[in-house]
Order: C-alpha cells, then sequence, then structure tokens
C-alpha cells in the first residue's frame, strides 16, 4: 500500500464493529467476527491472509483501511521490572505506557489523550496541558504494540486506563477501545481486568455506565474537603465531593463488584487524622476498595510523600471503619514511569 492510498484509508485497528455493519451493510455479523479474529486475535495485519474470507470480501477491506500501530521509539527499563514504554503515532506525537509484571500478573498502564486538560497539581502529565484525544486505535494499539514487542510469555493480562490524559474526557474512542479489547471476538479479554480510572467528570461516568461495559472504575479523589480539592484537582469546582460520591452511590454494579478509591497521599495536604475520617464518611454506603498511594516525586514538583508512620496510620483508620484499604506498591518510580509522572511531550518539544 503507497502512502497516499494509506492516508485516504482507515485504521482497521479501533474501527468498531458498528461502523464495519454500516460501511458493508451486506455482511452477516459472523464475518466480522472472523475478521476481528484473525487481526485482534491471531495477529494478522494481511487482509489477503484470511483464508475464510471470500477473495471480494478481502479486496473490499483492503480498498477501505490499512493497518497502524504505534512504534516503539524507546524502552526504559525500572529496577522493580517494569518497562516503560515511549511509543510514537502516525503523526509523530508521542505516549507512553507502563508495563508491571508481578507474580499473579501483567499490567499495562496505557494513555487515552497527548497530555491533559485537568490540571492536577501533582500530575506531571498536566504541565503538558491537551495536544489532542488519541483514537480508538491508538488507545488499543499500545497493548498490542507492547504484547508484540514483549512475547507470549510476558502477554498482558490487565489493562488500567491510568496513563497520560483523562479517559472520560475522551469518552467515545475509550468506549469504542473497550468494547473491542473485552469482546470475545477481538481481544478476549475480561471486563474485570480491565479498570478506567476518573478524576470525577459527574456527567461523563453517567454517560459512561448507559454504554453497558461492566469494567472497573477507579476514582481519582485525593482530598476529603472541597477547599482542598480545589486547588490539588480544579475539577472539583464543577463536580464537588458530595455531586461525585451521590453519582457513585446511583451507580449500578454487577453483584460483587466495586469501585476503586484512588488517594494519592500528600505530605501536610490530604493526609491527616481529619482527612481518614472525613474520607470514611464520604464512602459510607460506597461498594469501594481504597488504594492509598504515597505520592511519587519528582523534580517539579511542590510535594513530597508522608512519612511512612503516617501512611500506615491512614490506613489503619480506614480498617478499623470496616474498609478494604491498601497501600499501593509504587512501580517504576526510578524511571519516571509511576502514577502522576508520565510525560512523554517533554521528550518531543516539537509537537503541536
Amino acid at each position: 500500500m503507497t502512502e497516499d492510498t494509506k492516508i485516504s484509508s482507515q485504521n482497521f485497528i479501533g474501527t468498531p464493529e458498528a461502523s464495519l455493519r454500516g460501511i458493508f451493510p451486506d455482511w452477516k455479523p459472523y464475518r466480522i467476527h472472523q475478521i476481528f479474529n484473525w487481526v485482534y486475535h491471531y495477529g494478522y495485519r494481511d487482509f489477503a491472509e484470511m483464508s475464510n474470507i471470500s477473495k471480494v470480501m478481502r479486496a473490499q477491506l483492503a480498498d477501505r483501511f490499512h493497518f497502524s500501530l504505534p512504534q516503539v521509539q524507546n524502552k526504559t527499563h525500572s529496577q522493580d521490572g517494569s518497562i516503560k514504554y515511549l511509543l510514537r503515532l502516525d503523526d509523530g506525537a508521542l505516549v507512553e505506557s507502563v508495563w508491571m509484571p508481578s507474580d499473579s500478573r501483567k499490567t499495562l498502564c496505557i494513555s487515552t489523550q497527548v497530555g491533559c486538560r485537568l490540571n492536577c497539581s501533582f500530575c506531571l502529565t498536566a504541565s503538558l496541558g491537551l495536544k489532542r484525544n488519541l483514537t480508538a486505535g491508538e488507545i488499543l494499539g499500545q497493548c498490542m504494540t507492547v504484547n508484540e514487542d514483549l512475547g507470549k510469555e510476558d502477554a498482558i493480562t490487565n489493562v488500567v486506563f491510568m496513563g497520560m490524559g483523562e479517559p472520560l474526557d475522551n469518552l467515545g474512542p475509550v468506549v469504542d477501545a473497550l468494547r473491542l479489547m473485552t469482546a470475545p471476538e477481538a481481544m478476549r479479554m475480561s471486563t474485570r481486568k480491565v479498570t478506567v480510572s476518573t478524576s470525577g467528570l459527574v456527567d461523563r461516568i453517567n454517560e459512561f455506565q448507559k454504554e453497558n461495559i461492566h469494567i472497573n472504575l477507579a476514582i481519582s479523589l485525593n482530598a476529603s474537603d472541597d477547599i482542598t480539592r480545589d486547588r490539588i484537582m480544579p475539577i472539583n469546582k464543577k463536580y464537588p465531593i458530595k455531586v461525585l460520591m451521590d453519582c457513585l452511590k446511583n451507580y449500578p454494579l454487577k453483584p460483587q463488584r466495586r469501585h476503586t478509591i484512588e488517594y494519592v497521599l500528600l505530605e501536610g495536604i490530604n493526609d491527616s487524622d481529619d482527612d481518614a475520617r472525613r474520607l470514611a464518611k464520604w464512602l459510607k454506603g460506597i461498594p469501594c476498595k481504597i488504594n492509598l498511594i504515597p505520592f511519587n516525586s519528582f523534580e517539579s514538583s511542590e510535594y513530597r510523600p508522608p512519612p511512612d508512620k503516617q501512611t500506615f496510620k491512614f490506613q489503619d483508620y480506614l480498617i478499623e471503619q470496616n474498609f478494604s484499604a491498601f497501600i499501593r506498591q509504587n512501580r517504576a518510580t526510578d524511571i519516571l514511569g509511576a502514577c502522576g509522572q508520565l510525560a512523554a511531550e517533554s521528550q518531543n518539544p516539537s509537537y503541536a
């Protein structure tokens, strides 16, 4: 395929089933599922090799679509075994993804935007501003590129939408990516092994629940009062804590499912005994587990993590109040790959 043809065609990666049905209305649904199997399960990138599809169909696909995945520009290895990927997209934009292995899983943290517009003060990505949203193909492509780079023994088992950007600020492409990621005929990931994080865009949370995709939702709360949250997470001025908590109370969950509350601990800001008590009151009646995340410092930040003693005290109080509260292990901190530390654009200042 020439570059001119590629420009005029559409990337098949990330194209929703509904779009394919619209383009090829006479095709049976099982035919589209066969194609998804070839692409997402078997890794084929040439329609001509899809032997159970007619030659006519293969030609029609080749006329309308091409395949494009993010390219690995750089890999940085952490002492804990994690790998931070710097990925170049077709237009030259850069995003970061982090692969994190453990005994029980291989988790990939993926990005949904180039930069972010929400300006959370403890997040390095916020310093970039928002350059653009990622397409569904660019979101899925991070998983596919990393899987192909690592090999089968290190294949991704879990995906967290916690990289660069606010996922629900890019709702349409994120939903399209999630449908393909969890579809039995496509990437076949269990909905229990996929988590989407949000800083609390209540209108988008309400829209997302109507999509009926039962993945895990993680809410970055990070404060127990509106004054503090206004300061560190400006989105709180639009959706105060009470509005967000009421939204979560009304969010339909499948049996045995619960929300994850992410709480980044900042020394002297949100880590006091009073903060723990207020947090417990806010979360009463909400099915949830709480991840406490001691802040991952970076050079330009004014914040620091609290002492271990205070972190454990904070956790102990929540456990006493019958919450499942965990101190989340910091991963890839030595390569700026931890929570709040992704900022690929700093390595690509010419992109705008």
